[in-house]
């Protein structure tokens, strides 16, 4: 009986994991998850927009930067347990990435990150799902709307 009551549960739980990926998610554009920016738009005015994009186009990551933080994305998607944090730190830039949620999808499984990345004194904070799918061996990458 309590058996029952579990497996239909978990059951249950799958089909809401599914329908928040479906309703609330859409494809991530690999920009997005591959080279994050830190510039912000500190006014509405075009001309304050202007400045701000021109002293600012060029606060990314450098290429050891963005090497060292995609991979603790790819380490966490693959050997990870959920809440635990891969951190890592390359010249004045440092973060971390977190699992907080994994699900069975068909012919795979789900996840869903958290990520943080502090650099040039600033914080950016994304949460996306990405999908395993073992007929093609990728990861589908999904932001929020």
């Amino acid at each position: 009986m309590f058996n029952a009551r579990v497996s239909v549960v978990r059951d249950l739980m799958v089909v809401g994991k599914l329908l928040i990926l479906i309703l609330i998610n859409t494809p991530a554009h690999s920009n997005e998850i591959t080279n994050p920016k830190f510039f912000d738009y500190k006014s509405n005015n075009i001309l304050n927009r202007m400045v701000d994009f021109t002293f600012g186009w060029n606060k990314k990551l450098n290429d050891e930067q963005k090497e060292v933080y995609y991979q603790s994305i790819v380490h966490a998607l693959e050997y990870t347990e959920d809440g635990q944090s891969v951190q890592w730190y390359k010249d004045n830039a440092s973060g971390y990435t977190r699992p907080v949620m994994t699900w069975p999808i068909s012919d795979g499984y789900c996840r869903r990150i958290h990520i943080e990345i502090i650099a040039f004194s600033k914080q950016r904070i994304k949460s996306f799902t990405s999908c395993y799918h073992n007929s093609n061996t990728n990861w589908t990458w999904y932001t929020d709307k």
